[in-house]
């Protein structure tokens, strides 16, 4: 996917602001959910796969060493809650890890 949507832009801005990650990737998978049928929407029909619904973040950061992956997860919903309040982003998948731990990134 090409371009960077307002969401996106202020996820990064947030992670960044909050955690001074390492490492930080932010992938829009939207497209991969396309052809879903989406329940929640007006007309009941299937997801386009446009837009910003679902997205992977992957960072590395200090803050992380020591915390459970609990934590971890915790502490990136928090610094990104107003972008997971409804009708904003539907999934959000986190690869977190401290400086030094391995990644499959």
């Amino acid at each position: 996917m090409s371009g960077t949507g307002p969401l996106e832009t202020a996820m990064r801005e947030k992670l960044v602001a909050r955690f001074d990650p390492h490492r930080l990737q932010i992938v829009n998978e939207s497209h991969l959910h396309a052809g879903h049928h989406n329940r929640d929407s007006a007309d009941d029909g299937s997801f386009d796969g446009a837009g910003e619904t679902h997205f992977r973040v992957r960072i590395v950061a200090t803050q992380f060493d020591g915390m459970s992956r609990i934590e971890r997860h915790r502490a990136i919903n928090d610094a990104l809650a107003d972008e997971l309040a409804p009708d904003k982003v539907h999934a959000l998948a986190i690869e977190p890890a401290a400086p030094g731990e391995p990644t499959r990134w």
